[in-house]
């Protein structure tokens, strides 16, 4: 069996799709510095066990140590990228989270596997904000330093018919330079525009390089497309739904959620005490159950009012969603993260991804 390591595990998305895919994770490493209580790594152990599994710091782990394996799987930690940040604020490779990239790097320059498969938010494209692109391109020729091919594809699920849009960058590594167009294999797009791109002496500036799509083999060029997915949107949030559901879930405040979510014009004052305008637009209320749902966040739990959290109407209520729906939208078995809190569990799925994703990329890699 195809041997594969993950690192940042979470609560083990990538293992649950590489072992669907024929795929025998024989370590991983999940490690969350900003909490004593290690909820991830104990979702993760419960269900996979302890055998392999490393609960510390991925800085303090020797490389050496970790066993032979042919793919390392990284789903690597995004805040510094997140969308939830102002773009002034967005610290890409040089932020706590982001510089764990230069983990990765060791780890490949020690064991040097045939594969390395990487997720991130597509804003990783454009990241920093004042040199669009710089950090992607850091991490393309860093990885083509160690000797690999890369290619890279932002993928929608919910337009290859899973239930929830959760956009996000993966990238795939080739120490032997197949160039097997494993993520066009395993989910088609049709290119709607070309570019070859020679960034030796490329000033960066406010408008990223690289598109949606592409890929690297040798060298200093670079291939990247804009592209739209040739797949089925055919899943919705109606097809996760429980129909018995607890009385905690459902809203009476409706006064207060119709107003976070709806569209506003308004004065408002700085700390400062001088006023300015804030508009934004409206969201969906209640979300639509026959249409694929929003990205899940980490604030998706807790019955405090938000313009953010998901909500439905069903039997002529109105209700948030359950943790069970929340691991469904990602594709995980119910009950997954069951032990914690409601809000701890939408925290824990909002850091997830959907499962199925890597498994249809890890039955391409072979």
């Amino acid at each position: 069996m195809r041997k594969a390591i993950e690192l940042f595990a979470g609560v083990g998305g990538f293992r649950l799709g590489l072992e669907r895919s024929g795929w025998d994770v024989v370590w991983s490493n999940q490690w969350e510095p900003s909490t004593k209580k290690q909820h991830a790594s104990e979702v993760y152990t419960r269900h996979f066990g302890s055998e392999g599994h490393v609960n510390m710091d991925i800085a303090d782990v020797d490389a050496n140590d970790i066993p032979d394996h042919s793919l390392l799987a990284a789903g690597f930690p995004c805040q510094d990228y997140s969308v939830a940040r102002t773009l002034g604020d967005a610290a890409g490779l040089a932020g706590k989270k982001g510089i764990l990239w230069w983990d990765i790097h060791r780890v490949l320059m020690a064991k040097r596997p045939r594969f390395v498969l990487l997720e991130n938010v597509d804003r990783l494209l454009s990241s920093p904000a004042k040199q669009r692109g710089r950090d992607f391109h850091m991490i393309l020729t860093t990885l083509m330093g160690l000797g690999y091919s890369v290619e890279w594809q932002v993928i929608d699920p919910s337009a290859y018919g899973f239930p929830q849009r959760r956009k996000r960058l993966f990238m795939v590594g080739d120490l032997l330079h197949k160039g097997g167009d494993y993520l066009k294999r395993a989910f088609p797009v049709t290119i709607k525009a070309f570019d070859l791109l020679h960034l030796e002496s490329h000033s960066w500036g406010k408008v990223s390089p690289f598109q949606d799509s592409g890929a690297c083999k040798a060298g200093i060029f670079f291939a990247t497309y804009s592209t739209t997915p040739r797949g089925t949107n055919d899943g919705t949030l109606g097809d996760v739904l429980q129909y018995q559901v607890d009385e905690q879930f459902y809203i009476d405040d409706l006064e207060r959620w119709k107003y976070l979510k709806g569209a506003k014009k308004e004065e408002r004052t700085h700390k400062s005490g001088s006023t300015y305008m804030y508009s934004e637009g409206a969201i969906a209320f209640p979300d639509s159950l026959d249409r694929p749902s929003r990205t899940v966040i980490t604030g998706e739990g807790g019955s405090s009012p938000s313009r953010f959290k998901h909500v439905v109407k069903q039997d002529g209520r109105h209700r948030r969603l359950t943790p069970i729906e929340l691991e469904r939208l990602n594709g995980f078995p119910d009950d997954w993260t069951d032990g914690y809190s409601d809000s701890r569990r939408a925290f824990l799925m909002g850091n997830a991804l959907v499962v199925g994703v890597v498994e249809r990329i890890g039955a391409v890699l072979e």
